[in-house]
């Protein structure tokens, strides 16, 4: 499956809304970035990372959420990844980020 991204404002919670649709890897992982970097270039805010669609995520990957985040918390903001299945919550858990990403659940954050 490629790759896809939906993205849109969420005015009543005051967050970006990401949906992340396929695999993150080397062939589109600056894309990703330059997307979602975008985001909070238009308005900075916390963002909310839907993860339920994302079935593969490579080093390269989290690579380039990892510089998203630095960029939010830059200006104190927070990344939450919501849903993430569980072959790619023990890749967080493996190399230690899921301390440095907020990952939640999906009931309370639709």
């Amino acid at each position: 499956m490629d790759f896809q991204i939906e993205k849109s404002f969420d005015e009543k919670r005051n967050c970006w809304k990401v949906t992340l649709f396929g695999e993150i890897d080397i062939f589109n992982s600056t894309d990703v970035k330059e997307q979602l970097t975008g985001l909070i270039e238009q308005k900075s805010v916390d963002m909310h990372v839907n993860c339920k669609q994302l079935t593969y995520i490579d080093s390269t990957g989290l690579g380039a959420l990892v510089g998203v985040l630095k960029r939010l918390k830059g200006e104190s903001r927070e990344m939450h990844l919501v849903d993430v299945r569980p072959n790619i919550s023990k890749l967080f858990r493996i190399t230690n980020l899921d301390k440095v990403f907020i990952i939640e659940d999906g009931e309370n954050n639709d």
